[in-house]
C-alpha cells in the first residue's frame, strides 16, 4: 500500500536536473530505511552533497518521519547548517555536526548515512566491534572505522575527531551509538550501509545462539575484503541500487515528488 506523505510544493524544474536527481535518490534512501525498519522515529540522518562550489548539502526535515520524506521536502543547507532558501522545515543540529564534518573533509563523500538500529548499536558497543562471522561482515569489515562516544553530537569541536577517526575508510561504528556509511553516490552509500547493517544483524543472531561459533579459515576474511572492495561500488551503481529504486516506486512513488 502507498504510504502517505506530507504535501510540499514541488521543486522539480526549480532546481538543476543534477540536484533533482540527487533529491530523488536521497528521498528513495529515506523511504527504504523506513521500509527495512531502520528508522529511529525522526532522529537519524541521511545526507547528500549538491553539485556546485558552494558546498551545500541536503538533509531531512527534522519533523518528518522517514516514510514522509519526499525529494522536494529535503532541506538544502550550507556548511554552517543554515537553510539555503525558504523552507517550512527545521533541521537537526546533531545531524549537521556529523554530516557536515565528513562532507567538508572528504571530497569523495557525496553521501553520508547514519543509523541507530538496535543491532548496529549493539555491535558498536561490543569491544571487538564487527567480527568476521559472515560473508557480509568479511566483505565490509576492513572498511570499518571507530569513533568513541562523546555525547549527543552537537559540539562542533567533535567534527575534527570524527573526521580523523574515519580517515579514508567508508564505514564507521560510532561507539555506543550506531552505524555510518560514506559513498560517492547515494546508491553506493546505501548499499554499503545495508551491508554493514546486515553484518551487524547476523553477528547479534550468531552470538545469541550460543558460544560455539565457527570462525572462517585463516586468510578467508582478507580475500572477501578484497572482493568486496572491488565489487561493491560497481554492484551498487548498476545492479542493487536501481533495483531498490524500482522497489521504492512500487511501494509509493510519492517519494519522487
Amino acid at each position: 500500500m502507498p504510504m502517505s506523505s506530507v504535501e510540499v510544493p514541488s521543486l522539480q524544474g526549480q532546481v538543476s536536473d543534477e540536484e533533482w536527481a540527487i533529491r530523488v535518490d536521497l528521498a528513495c534512501a529515506y523511504r527504504m530505511v523506513a521500509h527495512y525498519g531502520w528508522d529511529d522515529l525522526i532522529f537519524t540522518h541521511l545526507s547528500a552533497r549538491v553539485p556546485g562550489p558552494e558546498n551545500h548539502f541536503l538533509l531531512n526535515p527534522f519533523n518528518l518521519m522517514f516514510e514522509e520524506v519526499t525529494a522536494s521536502a529535503l532541506v538544502k543547507v550550507d556548511v554552517d547548517g543554515n537553510p539555503v532558501g525558504p523552507t517550512p522545515f527545521v533541521t537537526n543540529p546533531a545531524g549537521f555536526v556529523i554530516h557536515s564534518a565528513i562532507h567538508m573533509a572528504r571530497d569523495d563523500a557525496h553521501a553520508v548515512m547514519h543509523l541507530h538500529t538496535p543491532c548496529g548499536q549493539a555491535v558498536s558497543a561490543h569491544a571487538e566491534g564487527l567480527l568476521p562471522l559472515s560473508q557480509t561482515a568479511m566483505v565490509i569489515r576492513n572498511e570499518v572505522a571507530f569513533h568513541d562516544y562523546e555525547g549527543v553530537a552537537v559540539d562542533l569541536e567533535e567534527r575534527e575527531r570524527l573526521v580523523a577517526d574515519l580517515g579514508a575508510k567508508n564505514a564507521m561504528l560510532l561507539r555506543n551509538h550506531g552505524t555510518l556509511a560514506v559513498g560517492e553516490s547515494v546508491g553506493e552509500c546505501f548499499i554499503r550501509l545495508y551491508t554493514l547493517e546486515r553484518a551487524c544483524e547476523v553477528q547479534i543472531l550468531a552470538l545469541s545462539a550460543g558460544d560455539d561459533i565457527n570462525l572462517p579459515p585463516q586468510g578467508a576474511p582478507e580475500i572477501a575484503a578484497q572482493q568486496g572492495a572491488a565489487t561493491l561500488p560497481v554492484a551498487s551503481k548498476f545492479l542493487a541500487w536501481p533495483a531498490l529504486k524500482r522497489k521504492a516506486y512500487r511501494l509509493d512513488p510519492a517519494f519522487a515528488t
